[in-house]
């Protein structure tokens, strides 16, 4: 396996004109720019040969430039027990983190479209692997004993598909409602689509959200 280029030699150094470099893609990103290689090394004031050491193409780049956000969960440890509440403030958690990285993320989204269909998980955009899922699922960890019938996967894929960076470019670009506007009605949504989960199933529906624990066991498998 080769070894990256910044790992070897002057490492701290090396460490630095690499920041630097996604410093400068990243101010390019918000400018509304979205930078090469050269464009970046320019901007960094670094060598475009020296630049491409470190990135030999603008996807590694762009990749790079992402904001990596390894939390497992977003909520705190005295996290209320509350469902509805624990969804808010993740779902509140989540839209902050796409109005603080939009530029970055709107740059994975390209980056995701562009990719071939066999791309390698682990080579996908950060924040493209179902992180936001896994979130959503620890929001509703209570459903576990309350509504044990309930898909909770199966809710969390459908909370998702309303709060990921896909929906907030269709509202801001195409809807044109306000980014603050925005964000509430990923709120909203989020807690109408619990609301809808906890109703069918308070009915005993037999509809898609009251799935058997074991289906839903056997689906995530």
């Amino acid at each position: 396996m080769a070894v990256p280029y910044e790992s070897t030699g002057r490492i701290q150094q090396k460490q630095r004109t690499r920041d630097a470099l996604l410093a400068a893609a990243r101010s390019l990103l918000e400018s509304g720019h979205t930078p090469t290689v050269e464009q970046s090394a320019d901007a960094a004031g670094i060598s475009r040969t020296t630049a491409y050491r470190y990135f030999p193409n603008q996807r590694h780049l762009l990749l790079a430039a992402i904001p990596t956000i390894d939390r497992p969960s977003l909520l705190d440890q005295d996290a209320p027990d509350d469902v509805h509440a624990r969804l808010d403030l993740v779902i509140a958690e989540q839209t902050g983190i796409l109005r603080r990285w939009e530029p970055q993320l709107r740059a994975a989204l390209r980056l995701s479209l562009d990719q071939e269909p066999q791309t390698p998980r682990d080579a996908r955009p950060v924040l493209r692997q179902g992180r936001a899922i896994a979130w959503i699922e620890d929001a509703l960890a209570p459903l576990a004993e309350s509504h044990p019938h309930i898909d909770r996967r199966r809710l969390a894929v459908a909370i998702r598909a309303g709060c990921g960076i896909e929906a907030w470019v269709w509202m801001v670009d195409i809807a044109a409602v306000s980014r603050t506007e925005a964000a509430t009605l990923m709120r909203e949504s989020a807690q109408a689509l619990l609301s809808a989960a906890l109703a069918q199933h308070g009915e005993g529906s037999t509809g898609n959200w009251q799935i058997c624990s074991t289906s839903a066991k056997e689906n995530t498998r």
